[in-house]
């Protein structure tokens, strides 16, 4: 089961590079997306995937009885999953409002920030 969450993680990260390396402000938010859920992948592989039973103590006890998943990464991955929202939320906030003003999604055309070129000025 790793190996096969290691294959899907590495196609995530791909095709996020991939998505993230465009000149498309919509495509490399999808791929800041992929790239989220990727990470939260790696998070949630890192404690154990088992048929285990959930990690409560039982009263009286120490330690949980048998074997147990570790319930950190997955309280991380929900933290990150609130948090990835949140950034998706105010990323297309960002977007829309860029589009609006520049009426363009090319990020090469989204210049108007930056300061001219001194070979601009000459020619």
């Amino acid at each position: 089961m790793e190996a096969l969450t290691a294959l899907v993680v590495g196609l995530l990260v791909a095709a996020s590079v991939y998505l993230m390396l465009a000149r498309n402000f919509m495509r490399f938010l999808f791929g800041l997306i992929l790239l989220s859920n990727a990470a939260n992948l790696v998070i949630f592989a890192s404690g154990r995937m088992t048929k285990g039973a959930p990690a409560l103590v039982p009263y009286g006890a120490d330690t949980p009885a048998g074997v147990v998943g570790n319930a950190l990464p997955q309280a991380l991955v929900l933290t990150a999953i609130v948090i990835g929202f949140g950034l998706l939320a105010f990323t297309l906030a960002l977007a829309f409002e860029t589009y609006r003003r520049l009426r363009t999604m090319d990020t090469d055309k989204m210049r108007v920030a930056e300061p001219k070129d001194a070979d601009e000025d000459m020619k």
